[in-house]
């Protein structure tokens, strides 16, 4: 090998050496770069996360809160309602039967009380669209009420379940109830005034109240108190005064109408005074005498 050549090779293998230290410099500041890079990126994102996360709370509990108002609101109109048409609606339970092109049909349960008066509605719902307009329909509306006095309401659930008038039965049901709470009322008062001369075999809210006197066996008095329902959904209270007294009694004063004059009687006080004072009328002239007990 001449000198020359010998002289480049050095020079080639110096410039080698350069160029390796410089590699591993520059692989060396890549990655403290890297590193440096991470470190700042970890921070950042934890901060944003921790922010992200601290705005999610708070819009968490926000959302929360607007809830519980608008619960409570919701609650207060539910009371508000309950209060203003006398009827409760303890459940009321959806199912979707089907969907098939612009028709949706679903069944519906609501169960419910108006005073005392316990109900069962279950119908199906169609909705039908037509452009922006929905058109609602009810059928197979079934009605389940639990009454002990069901005779007097058969023939307007009938038509109710025929016409499908949902409007109607819960109207007529408030009212219907209503006066039988009437007479809940005023048998239990009578009966807590005058234990002696007031009993209710059946309990405050059967349609009689019996009125006897201690002294009298086998002569007494009832007040029959019914609610009528029409088919119309018409209620109408029916107050009778009628009475039971021994056929020995009877031949006493033959000339005497005693039942049919007590009751046409009766029916005079109830035009004149109402219920309350007819009644208590009666029950002062079945008793005979003014007892301590009536003169309370």
């Amino acid at each position: 090998m001449s000198e020359e050549n010998a002289e480049e090779l050095k020079q080639l293998e110096t410039e080698v050496k350069l160029l390796q230290a410089e590699i591993i410099a520059l692989q060396q500041q890549r990655q403290d770069s890297w590193e440096n890079v991470s470190v700042q990126f970890r921070g950042q994102m934890q901060d944003a996360l921790a922010f992200v996360c601290g705005q999610t709370q708070d819009l968490e509990e926000t959302v929360v809160s607007r809830l519980k108002e608008e619960v409570e609101e919701l609650e207060k109109d539910l009371k508000l309602q309950t209060q203003m048409n006398g009827i409760c609606l303890n459940s009321c339970i959806t199912k979707t039967l089907q969907s098939r092109g612009q028709e949706v049909v679903h069944q519906v349960c609501l169960s419910g009380r108006s005073y005392e008066l316990v109900f069962q509605v279950e119908f199906q719902l169609s909705e039908l669209k037509d452009g922006s307009r929905t058109e609602r329909r009810i059928r197979d509306l079934n009605l389940v009420l639990d009454s002990s006095d069901l005779q007097s309401l058969s023939s307007f659930l009938s038509r109710v379940e025929e016409t499908r008038d949902l409007l109607l039965f819960f109207r007529t049901i408030r009212s219907y109830s209503e006066k039988c709470d009437d007479r809940t009322r005023t048998f239990q008062h009578f009966q807590e005034k005058f234990p002696s001369i007031v009993s209710l075999p059946e309990g405050c809210g059967s349609e009689v109240m019996t009125l006897n006197h201690p002294e009298l066996p086998g002569c007494c008095f009832f007040i029959y108190w019914c609610v009528d329902v029409s088919t119309g959904g018409a209620v109408t209270p029916k107050i009778q005064l009628l009475s039971k007294i021994p056929e020995k009694a009877l031949q006493l004063f033959p000339s005497q109408p005693a039942g049919g004059g007590a009751a046409g009687a009766f029916q005079s006080l109830l035009r004149i005074l109402g219920t309350e004072a007819a009644i208590e009328s009666i029950i002062r002239a079945v008793s005979l005498s003014e007892s301590d007990e009536l003169s309370n």
